[in-house]
């Protein structure tokens, strides 16, 4: 039951793919977010949802709107369109 649930609640993002295009480090992003380097990777790992607060931060320094980093559903593969 538990497993359902979280499948339910998990974020798909974006984060890696912005990085990338940006030549940004997780370092980098997670020292002007204010948070540790890790929570990069659990986030892009999808083993941690970020705060709305947090979210609207990355989206807000990546400079696109959240919906362009955060879903609740896969986003398509590249290429795919």
């Amino acid at each position: 039951m538990a497993d359902g649930k979280a499948d339910k609640e998990h974020v798909h993002n974006r984060i890696a793919v912005l990085r990338a295009e940006r030549g940004v480090s997780r370092r980098e992003l997670a020292t002007a977010l204010g948070v540790h380097y890790q929570t990069i990777g659990y986030l892009e790992r999808g083993e941690y949802s970020p705060s709305l607060h947090l979210a609207l931060r990355i989206a807000a320094f990546f400079e696109v709107p959240v919906e362009v980093v955060f879903s609740l559903t896969p986003f398509p593969r590249l290429g795919s369109a």
